[in-house]
């Protein structure tokens, strides 16, 4: 029996805390919102979404909600203070890795990590049109899907946008990368 996982974005609420005003005027910055990346069974047990380095230091992976919008929301890792672009890279084998990169060009890995401490990579799998699906990947043969799902319930997919004709979109810090990772809404079929 094939057991599915779900990778999930669950939300708490960040405040800006430069912003004193009380939310009575409709001009008011909007106040962000940090949906954290999360992986589940059906049984409902989450799994970690993380960055790691190369020395296996693990950071938090979250979509960012920073309007009223919920349909094209960055993907960032959190690493000691900063926010680093979460990016699908031009991949050398069958599926696209997701990567995070830093300043340097350093890259740290997203993985999807269960309960038992097993690591499973986190990959761009199939394209259809502009659209690149991405999946955590178990034993090579289960594909989980990746979504996430804002503070009332509704789902967005976390899926790799191509702007761009051609296997490289753009190179960040020496880093080619093939699509970007955004949160986005699913498509019903």
């Amino acid at each position: 029996m094939k057991q599915y996982i779900l990778i999930c974005l669950s939300v708490s609420i960040c405040f800006n805390v430069g912003n004193s005003q009380k939310n009575t005027t409709e001009n008011e910055e909007f106040k962000e919102i940090i949906w954290h990346v999360k992986a589940f069974k059906p049984e409902m047990k989450y799994l970690k979404i993380k960055a790691i380095d190369k020395k296996g230091r693990m950071y938090d992976v979250k979509a960012i909600q920073n309007s009223e919008q919920t349909s094209f929301l960055d993907v960032k890792a959190f690493v000691k203070g900063k926010r680093l672009p979460v990016k699908m890279l031009v991949g050398e084998e069958k599926y696209h890795p997701v990567k995070a990169i830093d300043e340097e060009g350093n890259i740290l890995d997203i993985k999807a990590i269960t309960e038992g401490g097993i690591v499973l990579p986190v990959k761009g799998v199939s394209k259809s049109g502009n659209i690149v699906h991405i999946r955590a990947i178990d034993e090579g043969i289960i594909f989980y899907n990746v979504v996430a799902v804002s503070p009332d319930g509704t789902t967005n997919a976390v899926k790799g946008i191509k702007l761009k004709p051609g296997n490289i979109e753009t190179t960040i810090h020496g880093i080619d990368v093939f699509a970007h990772i955004k949160s986005i809404p699913q498509v019903s079929y």
